[in-house]
C-alpha cells in the first residue's frame, strides 16, 4: 500500500483511494465501513470503506476476507493484495486521521469527541463514494456508540440507501471485513514506517502495539517525554495516558489568565448583559436612560408586537 501522500506530512489527515470500477457506476452496490486504531495512544486512526456491486457479493466472499483482528499481519497483507487486485469490481477508500488531528479535535475549546470524529469520517467516505458515481444501495457499518442511533443518523443523511449498523459487523458482512483489512493494513504501514518531524536523534521504534496497556508503549512514552515540549506528534495528547504522564513528569506551566484578579472579576460581575435589553420582564422606562441614538429618533422598547 502506497502511503506516500500521507507520509509527506503525517501531522494532518489524508484521504487515499483506489480507482472506481466502472461496474460500480452502473450497478447497485454495497459498501462496508470499519476502522483501525481507535484505542491506541500512538499513531493515526484509519477509517476504511470497501464497495462492490451487490451482484458480486459471492465473488467478494470467495476472496476469503475476514475480520482483520483475527488475522496475522502477513494474512492481512495477502488479503489486501487480493482485494486491490480485484479492481474490476472492488473499490476502496481510506480516511487517515492523524494523531495530531485527533488531539487538536478533542482538546479544542468546543469539544469534538472521538465518536463525533468517527461518525464524520464515515459520513465523509460514503459521500466520497457517491460523489464519484458509485451507485450505493446498501451500507453496512460496525457500530460506534448506540447502533440504533447511529443507523438513524446515517439513514437520514443518505436517504434512499439501506443502512445496517451492527456490533461486530466486520465478522458478519464480508464487505465490512474487506474495509477492516484495508484500514488495518494502512495503519500498520503508517505506524511501522513513521517519519518523525521532530529532531529526536536515533529514535527507538520498538513502541509495541501503541495501546496504553502495552508495557513497551508505556516505556517508550516515558523515554520520549520532553519535560517542556511534551511528546512528538506521533502521540495523541488527548489520551488520559499521555495527560497523566505529562502531569507527573513534565514541568508545570502556569498561565496568567487562568484566574482573574479581584478587580477584573468584580468588573465582569457588575457588567450588565446585552441580553437584558431583550428581556420580557416589564420595566419602568423612565428608570433606564436611553442612549441618545434612540431618543433623537424617538425610538423606544416594545413589550409586545
Amino acid at each position: 500500500m502506497d502511503l506516500s501522500d500521507y507520509e509527506a506530512d503525517n501531522s494532518v489527515s489524508c484521504r487515499l483511494a483506489s480507482a472506481i470500477p466502472d461496474v460500480c457506476k452502473t450497478e447497485d452496490c454495497c459498501l462496508g465501513i470499519d476502522e483501525a486504531g481507535r484505542g491506541p495512544v500512538l499513531g493515526p486512526m484509519v477509517y476504511g470503506i470497501c464497495f462492490c456491486p451487490v451482484s458480486k457479493k459471492e465473488d467478494l466472499k470467495d476472496l476469503k476476507v475476514a475480520d482483520s483482528k483475527t488475522l496475522t499481519e502477513a494474512e492481512r497483507e495477502h488479503l489486501f493484495s487480493k482485494v486491490d487486485e480485484s479492481k474490476s469490481f472492488v473499490g476502496w477508500a481510506l480516511q487517515i486521521l492523524s494523531a495530531n488531528t485527533i488531539s487538536n479535535s478533542m482538546l479544542q475549546r468546543a469539544k469534538y469527541n472521538l465518536n463525533a470524529l468517527s461518525h464524520d469520517a464515515a459520513i465523509g467516505l460514503v459521500q466520497f463514494a457517491l460523489d464519484n458515481g458509485v451507485q450505493l444501495k446498501e451500507v453496512f457499518v460496525d457500530t460506534v456508540g448506540p447502533a440504533e442511533k447511529y443507523q438513524d443518523k446515517l439513514s437520514q443523511r443518505f436517504p434512499g440507501v439501506e443502512v445496517t449498523v451492527r456490533p461486530k459487523a466486520d465478522s458478519l458482512f464480508p464487505i465490512v471485513s474487506a474495509a477492516s483489512i484495508c484500514a488495518k493494513v494502512a495503519r500498520d504501514h503508517a505506524v511501522k514506517d513513521w517519519v518523525f518531524s521532530e529532531d529526536l536523534g536515533d529514535v527507538d521504534t520498538d513502541y509495541g502495539s501503541g495501546y496504553p496497556s502495552d508495557p513497551k508503549t508505556k516505556a517508550w512514552m516515558l523515554k520520549y517525554l520532553d519535560p517542556v515540549f511534551g511528546y512528538p506528534q506521533f502521540v495523541r495528547f488527548s489520551w488520559s495516558t499521555a495527560q497523566t504522564l505529562l502531569d507527573s513528569k513534565a514541568v508545570p506551566v502556569h498561565w496568567d489568565d487562568d484566574e482573574e484578579d479581584g478587580e477584573k472579576a468584580a468588573a465582569r460581575k457588575n457588567n450588565t448583559s446585552v441580553l437584558s435589553y431583550f428581556s420580557n420582564a416589564k420595566t419602568d422606562e423612565s428608570a433606564r436612560q436611553a442612549h441618545r441614538f434612540f431618543t433623537e429618533r424617538r425610538l423606544h422598547s416594545l413589550d409586545t408586537l
